[in-house]
């Protein structure tokens, strides 16, 4: 069994990329904003609405609710195989931006409008961004 999260590959320099896992490496969720005012999740080299490159780098506090879930029941990768059952979910964040993540807790206590909080998953070299109920 592979006791290792599979990671994205992180190139610093990526626009794509460099942005978002150069602070997750410091435990940061971080969102765009553009001078109008969209928000863009994931962070990208343009706003996703207007198509401006001028774009601040904000950092979320982690709070959110959860919009929509799934169990997952059944895994080929050997290492998510391994930890089934388990949650993955739509998390819309304070903020205003909704993300994809997993959510860690008690199976039966997760639902739709549940609270949930910010973690990281540490187990890798990169930390990953996942969701616990509050």
């Amino acid at each position: 069994m592979s006791d290792q999260r599979p990671l994205p590959v992180f190139e610093p320099g990526q626009v794509e990329t460099d942005v978002f896992w150069s602070h997750a490496q410091r435990k940061e969720l971080v969102y765009q904003r553009c001078a109008a005012g969209h928000l863009v999740f994931y962070p990208r080299g343009h706003c996703t609405t207007c198509g401006t490159a001028e774009l601040e780098v904000l950092t979320s506090r982690g709070v959110g609710t959860i919009y929509s879930f799934t169990v997952t029941r059944a895994h080929p990768s050997e290492y998510f195989a391994a930890r089934v059952p388990y949650v993955v979910g739509l998390v819309d964040l304070d903020e205003g931006f909704r993300m994809l993540s997993e959510i860690s807790g008690d199976i039966d206590g997760i639902r739709i409008g549940a609270r949930v909080r910010l973690a990281w998953d540490t187990s890798g070299d990169l930390p990953v961004p996942v969701f616990i109920l509050d």
